[in-house]
């Protein structure tokens, strides 16, 4: 399992450790307002860090959380995951932050790396992204990021506004 680091932030793979952290942002109905509709449980964030370890397990990759460094503290997490858990799917990049962090650039810091482990380490062609229609936030730093919209799929039980990418467009804009 890969851990990934930034300039403000280090990326770790979930792990049991992570319970309390994760349930604390996955718990705001502000930030899953446009995911799933309703805050967490712990009994919820719990099965999801024992469905996360087996993706790691099985595809080398999944979902990290986001550990700022200055604090040591659990502010968000991302994922690189194939999009709808379906490995005929295209590769998905995600990611959710606690609200005191919205607005600081730390959702276009931990893309940029997802995006650059999806390209470089996993191997992937395209990376998409998927967000609620009405969430103009996340949609911003999937422009920020390069992608492009690419219309309104059904996805996750939502009509989602699709973004992608390809390998080319990776490359040529990181010079």
């Amino acid at each position: 399992m890969t851990i990934l680091t930034t300039q403000r932030l280090r990326l770790e793979p979930f792990n049991d450790s992570h319970l309390e952290g994760l349930n604390l942002v996955n718990r705001d109905p502000q930030v899953m307002r446009y995911i799933t509709g309703k805050p967490e449980t712990l009994e919820d964030t719990a099965a999801a860090i024992t469905r996360v370890k087996a993706r790691w397990a099985e595809w080398g990759f999944s979902w990290w959380s986001f550990i700022e460094l200055d604090s040591e503290e659990i502010i968000g997490s991302g994922c690189v995951q194939y999009l709808g858990g379906d490995t005929a799917n295209p590769l998905e990049i995600g990611w959710r932050l606690r609200q005191d962090k919205w607005g600081q650039g730390y959702a276009s810091e931990a893309a940029r790396r997802m995006a650059a482990f999806a390209f470089e380490t996993v191997g992937g062609d395209r990376l998409c992204a998927v967000c609620h229609q009405e969430n103009a936030g996340s949609a911003r730093v999937m422009q920020r990021l390069g992608m492009q919209f690419q219309g309104v799929e059904r996805w996750y039980d939502m009509d989602a506004a699709v973004y992608m990418m390809t390998r080319s467009e990776w490359e040529h804009q990181r010079g």
